[in-house]
């Protein structure tokens, strides 16, 4: 697989892995062998029940039948499973945008429509000498829709080291807009393996690499401190920050403007009244006689 460097439109760095040309094929080879077997399908169904009909009318379904075949089946799926067909997904590829973001429909039917015709009409010869020539492996379709072919199978990359305690109120001030991917990709490698280094190697190489970086990266870090422990809250902060812009904005509440206002007095509520006639004490009596209650 071949590393390739993505930034998306919110600046945000993605590590990819562009598909190599032979997985890519395998993965053709099986899309091809789906619609194959769903066109003679068709074609049998065409031939039983249609060519009954007028020649005229027999031969455009049965182009229109071929058209659709071919062109929707990646349009179809790639739009529906976000960049995927089976053979994609047998193979572990998708097609995404060039910005590294999902792939779009209008993508889809200019890949697929180049498709129909360097794949088709021409056995697939234009699709494998664009993809050698090109650096990114893009065929004609791709080139024209503004898509990559990417593998979801590379190798995954270890996760970024922890925050040192004692740095992330000075990690949370960095300005790291001229540090970029190469140097932030350098110092993730080198502490990934640091524990397998010797102990001369390892400390120069964190002198060095931390040189460089320091010299991208401002306020420059508190006085004494190691090398790898500059760099481990560099990433670490770096990685924060990415993973802040890729999170969807919490919605900010609406309050009325002004203060709010409340009524001049208490709410005043209508006392329930029983129903019908409240019977009177009867009249006390002169005898001593006391009815009962």
């Amino acid at each position: 697989m071949v590393p390739e460097t993505v930034v998306t439109g919110d600046a945000v760095v993605l590590d990819v892995q562009i598909a190599q040309l032979p997985v890519r094929a395998v993965g053709a080879l099986i899309d091809i062998a789906v619609i194959l077997v769903g066109y003679i399908i068709g074609v049998l169904l065409w031939a039983t029940t249609i060519t009954q009909f007028d020649e005229a009318l027999s031969a455009a379904v049965l182009i229109i039948f071929t058209v659709l075949v071919m062109v929707g089946y990646p349009v179809v799926f790639e739009t529906a499973t976000r960049g995927r067909t089976l053979g994609k997904i047998a193979m572990g590829l998708r097609v995404v945008s060039d910005d590294g973001g999902p792939e779009r429909f209008r993508q889809a039917l200019f890949r697929a429509l180049a498709g129909f015709v360097e794949i088709w009409m021409f056995m697939g010869g234009p699709a494998v000498i664009c993809s050698l020539v090109s650096p990114r492996g893009k065929r004609i379709g791709d080139i024209f829709a503004g898509t990559v072919v990417i593998s979801e199978r590379g190798p995954k990359t270890p996760p970024p080291p922890a925050m040192p305690p004692s740095l992330a109120w000075w990690a949370a001030s960095l300005e790291l807009s001229a540090l970029g991917p190469d140097q932030a990709e350098l110092a993730r490698q080198f502490l990934a393996r640091a524990p397998e280094l010797d102990p001369y190697v390892r400390d120069d190489m964190a002198f060095r690499i931390a040189v460089d970086v320091v010299g991208r990266i401002s306020p420059l870090p508190p006085p004494g401190t190691p090398p790898h422990y500059v760099l481990a809250a560099v990433l670490a902060e770096r990685h924060r920050r990415e993973l802040a812009r890729l999170r969807p904005p919490e919605p900010v509440p609406q309050y009325p403007a002004g203060p709010p206002r409340y009524p001049a007095g208490p709410p005043s509520y209508p006392l329930a009244q029983p129903p019908g006639p409240v019977p009177s004490a009867p009249p006390p009596s002169t005898d001593g006689f006391v009815p009962p209650s």
